[in-house]
């Protein structure tokens, strides 16, 4: 409905009183007020939202945008999430960026926006002759607005966890550490993606995990907690860590918070025991330790693999290339990551050769780690398609072997 040709009596019914309404001839005016009332939100470091509607002819694609504050690295931005039909994209401001996306916005994607700030609902209503309507309306109580960057309805693990206090995440109050919160966000984006992919796995029977490199174990204790105590199933998790003292740690933890099925033990990828398990799990693993925790999953026939990779060295000392690509790929920075695309698509291709369906991702924002990329394997088919395909990669680039492929032929 374009509110803008009705008349100030109906106009009433549907935003309720008090209002107050500008009429105009010309858009310009309304639209600087509005922007205005932005503007000095910003320069005040205060908090707002902004929904944007009606697409104008030229945007054919997004449907709607939900302006935002986010807290990101302890400091404010605003983060708009574009909303298609099928899917919804996230990007994320900084203050001093977003005055010339919301003149995008307005000017070039949308007629109408509803800004939120205190207690004042601004709607700027605008049709395609250039007529607006700007209309204020006071609300009965102050909208909230909380800057964070993910609502507490999407936490899969809760804050009061003892184990989150033990593990240096959280204070005795039950609150997570302002230098923790990237970690925390880390935790509850892995624990989504691992819930997703296991979501087919039968509730009747136990799931055995295996965790390669565990380290301190905020991601292990998270992923029993959420399978036992949210989803009620039944599990035996170990996690494999070479260093003593934490080992040590892990498992006086995990006795203190009763999680009887969680075992923590002094070993190496390479002792680690698999047989017979469902998931094989190395987050952040160096380099070809990668390679190891996968090998060992695709050896088990493990139901899951789940790794989040970490350096990517064996490629890049290894890489000849001779191609079309060479005179981008002499500088050493993309060469760099030319080499982690290709060590993780071929990852990703063996798996899929030795009877995975793999997925390639990134894991959580790169604002908040860089060691952001994920790859799963869940059992599957095999791809009698992907050995060849690798074998060219490796060709194009001048790779005599992936660590991976040698550990799949012992």
């Amino acid at each position: 409905m374009d509110f803008t040709s009705l008349p100030k009596v109906i106009l009433s019914r549907y935003v309720h009183l008090p209002i107050k309404v500008h009429y105009m001839s010309s858009s310009n005016e309304n639209k600087s007020r509005f922007i205005s009332e932005v503007e000095k939100s910003v320069n005040l470091g205060k908090s707002f939202k902004i929904t944007f509607s009606k697409q104008r002819h030229q945007n054919k694609e997004v449907v709607n945008v939900y302006l935002k504050p986010v807290t990101i690295r302890h400091e404010l931005h605003y983060s708009l999430t574009y909303r298609y039909r099928t899917r919804d994209e996230v990007k994320n401001y900084a203050p001093g960026q977003i005055m010339d996306v919301l003149d995008h916005l307005l000017g070039n994607m949308f007629f109408n926006a509803v800004l939120f700030f205190d207690d004042i609902e601004l709607t700027l209503l605008q049709n395609k002759k250039e007529k607006s309507t700007l209309i204020t309306k006071k609300l009965t109580k102050e909208v909230s607005i909380e800057a964070t960057h993910d609502q507490e309805k999407e936490r899969w693990i809760a804050q009061d966890k003892i184990w989150l206090q033990e593990l240096g995440l959280a204070g005795k109050d039950g609150k997570i550490f302002d230098k923790s919160q990237d970690k925390y966000r880390q935790i509850n984006k892995y624990i989504e993606i691992v819930d997703h992919l296991i979501r087919d796995f039968p509730t009747d029977k136990m799931i055995t995990i295996a965790d390669m490199g565990s380290g301190k174990g905020y991601l292990t204790f998270a992923l029993y907690d959420h399978l036992v105590n949210n989803k009620k199933m039944r599990v035996r998790m170990t996690g494999y860590e070479l260093r003593e003292d934490i080992v040590a740690l892990c498992y006086t933890v995990a006795m203190k918070c009763g999680f009887v099925g969680l075992n923590f033990q002094k070993k190496s990828i390479d002792e680690a025991h698999v047989a017979d398990t469902d998931m094989v799990i190395a987050l952040h693993a160096c380099d070809i330790a990668t390679d190891m925790a996968i090998a060992k999953g695709i050896q088990a026939q493990a139901r899951y693999i789940v790794v989040s990779p970490c350096c990517h060295k064996q490629i890049r000392s290894v890489m000849k290339h001779n191609n079309a690509l060479s005179p981008i790929l002499k500088n050493g920075i993309l060469e760099e990551r030319q080499a982690e695309i290709i060590t993780d698509g071929i990852r990703a291709l063996l798996m899929e050769a030795n009877g995975y369906k793999s997925q390639v991702f990134e894991f959580i924002s790169s604002e908040h780690t860089g060691k952001n990329l994920m790859i799963t394997g869940v059992k599957s088919t095999s791809d009698e398609t992907a050995l060849q395909k690798v074998e060219e990669i490796k060709k194009w680039f001048g790779i005599e072997y992936h660590y991976l492929e040698k550990l799949l032929v012992k």
